[in-house]
């Protein structure tokens, strides 16, 4: 969900090269390529630094490679496959701009509308207090809505009650709370951003005016989802997968544990040492739990999209989408990246999409929107050695090496 490093662009943009976009050969043709592509990422894997990660190359139509390494669970032995479903932190936010979207196109709000139109509390900046904050602040980052140490210290919780034996073989971070402390979305957001919240502080609210700077807000996303669930009366778990992953035939995707199959959830580690499965109060931020496999049909569906094409929703929509929502005011000088509707986009680089860490997770979703072609990595390992960072980008860019084969 959270707290996404420059490191993480800044080696990004050093994986992508520019080059014409030949013709593609099928992946069905080309046996050689993906056997070498899974011998060198087994390579890779076999250092040590990653207990299980899966990756995918996807184009629009549909998935040229998808395959797991590793471990799911490092004590039984149960392999990460191009099935095995965890969280994949701030890729989220991809699915709740196209909720987004969806929602605008029944006409339940509108990109523009103040956002106390849809909620049941009010939301003011008090140093601006006569500024409304709008949706569209919320999807570019320009809200004035900021995530404090109190919202971090607040938002993790665990999915099961931990009995004391259980505590002493894994590595609980400090700021995760007890499965007791859950809260539903609303009655969160409620408290932290409402003037008659129980934790209501004016430290939320940066003391700027809403739409003058673009910072990256968690709970901001949060907040625009529960707008969704707000105006459309449904709860945004049940919008998202009625209208997201339903018709994608995303079957294995969902945000909470009695949504999916548990038995297909990864262990998340911190290097060896297990960390308790968790969720965050603002859910929709950041705790999607999905799978290569059906990332893979969502990364489709957008490259398609770009033209027009997707099926979720209308090209219309689709444009606002990949629309830069950044103004020249709102973004350093000299930099021609921006955002489109919770989709990052890289464009002095020509790819699009989002990345994610959290405890035990770093996940990646791009694609070269010239060459209609994507790639993703989901592992389940947080470890801050420099050599396994190393193997993070040593996958990425192994996976871009493979693209360039298909497209000779």
């Amino acid at each position: 969900m959270k707290k996404i490093f420059v490191v993480v662009i800044i080696l990004l943009i050093i994986s992508c090269k520019e080059n014409n976009t030949p013709k593609r050969n099928s992946i069905s043709e080309n046996k050689e390529v993906r056997d070498t592509l899974t011998t060198a990422l087994n390579n890779i894997y076999q250092k040590g630094f990653i207990n299980g990660f899966s990756v995918a190359v996807v184009d629009g139509n549909g998935t040229l490679y998808n395959k797991g390494f590793g471990y799911a669970d490092i004590e039984t032995k149960k392999a990460y496959t191009k099935n095995t479903i965890q969280n994949v932190a701030s890729i989220s936010k991809v699915v709740v701009g196209l909720a987004l979207l969806k929602a605008q196109e029944m006409e339940f709000l509108k990109l523009d509308d103040p956002i106390n139109k849809h909620l049941p509390f009010n939301v003011i900046n008090p140093n601006y207090p006569d500024t409304p904050i709008t949706i569209r602040q919320l999807v570019s980052h320009t809200s004035s809505i900021t995530d404090t140490d109190f919202y971090w210290s607040k938002c993790y919780i665990l999915i099961d009650s931990l009995s004391e034996e259980e505590k002493k073989h894994m590595k609980i971070p400090d700021n995760f709370n007890p499965k007791e402390d859950w809260l539903p979305l609303g009655k969160f957001l409620e408290n932290i951003l409402s003037k008659d919240g129980e934790w209501y502080n004016t430290e939320v609210f940066a003391n700027r005016k809403p739409n003058s700077a673009n910072q990256y807000s968690n709970i901001g996303a949060a907040l625009c989802a529960y707008i969704i669930e707000s105006a459309s009366k449904k709860p945004f778990n049940t919008f998202s997968k009625q209208y997201i992953f339903e018709p994608l035939k995303m079957k294995s995707s969902g945000w909470f544990f009695n949504e999916i199959n548990r038995n297909e959830f990864s262990k998340l580690y911190l290097e060896k040492k297990e960390i308790p499965h968790y969720i965050g109060l603002t859910y929709p931020d950041g705790h999607l739990i999905t799978s290569t496999n059906d990332l893979a049909l969502l990364l489709s569906e957008i490259i398609n999209g770009l033209d027009g094409k997707g099926k979720l929703l209308t090209a219309t929509s689709y444009t606002e989408f990949f629309k830069s929502q950044l103004t020249k005011d709102q973004v350093e000088e000299g930099d021609e990246d921006n955002l489109g509707i919770f989709i990052e986009k890289l464009i002095s680089n020509n790819v699009y999409g989002h990345s994610g860490q959290d405890p035990g997770i770093f996940t990646l979703m791009f694609f070269d929107p010239s060459k209609k072609i994507g790639r993703i990595l989901i592992k389940n390992t947080e470890n801050e050695k420099d050599e396994a960072h190393q193997a993070y980008w040593d996958i990425w860019n192994t996976l871009e090496e493979f693209q360039d084969k298909l497209q000779k």
